[in-house]
């Protein structure tokens, strides 16, 4: 038997690790409370995002979706206006879902423990050119009880900086334990 503690066979941790891991999260539990405290209906979060080539490789490798529409690069010349049925590069069509979680949850805040996305249904209304900035905007829409089990939804809107094209909708329910 080995010397080095293990928390799981998947995950196996020092002694130093298990002793970070859990002071991180009786951290948590002495400052956080539950998303469904933190939030009031009405509540708004903004971010602007540049959706740069770069940030379409990354997610596009990540999720394995090689499609020449999204590719706004190429070899030695870095940067270039690549080609879709849509003019120039497009962005993969859910790549700002992904950063709806980074704006839904106010950075000044301490962390919302307990907190499980049960929900969500995107509507996808242009495609989002490669180079483009949006502004991500997630409003807490609604507080509900369901099954003795609370939820906050959040309408999210994506559009672009400059023209306010409305790109993107979602909408989103987070259970807050």
């Amino acid at each position: 038997m080995s010397s080095i503690s293990q928390t799981d066979a998947l995950r196996p941790m020092s002694p130093i690790q298990i002793e970070q891991t859990r002071d991180f999260i009786d951290g948590l539990a002495s400052v956080a409370e539950p998303y469904w405290n933190m939030v009031e209906i009405g509540d708004e979060l903004v971010r602007e995002l540049e959706i740069t080539p770069e940030l379409v490789i990354l997610y596009a490798d990540g999720v394995e979706d090689f499609n020449p529409w999204y590719e706004g690069w190429k070899m030695n010349t870095w940067r270039t206006e690549g080609e879709s049925p849509f003019g120039g590069a497009i962005v993969p069509p859910l790549l700002v879902s992904h950063f709806v979680l980074s704006v839904q949850f106010d950075p000044a805040r301490p962390f919302a423990i307990g907190s499980i996305h049960t929900f969500h249904d995107s509507e996808i209304l242009e495609p989002i050119p490669v180079g483009a900035t949006v502004r991500i905007t997630t409003r807490a829409a609604d507080k509900y009880v369901k099954r003795e089990r609370r939820y906050v939804r959040h309408a999210v809107t994506v559009e672009d900086v400059k023209t306010g094209v409305l790109y993107f909708r979602e909408t989103r329910d987070i259970l807050s334990l």
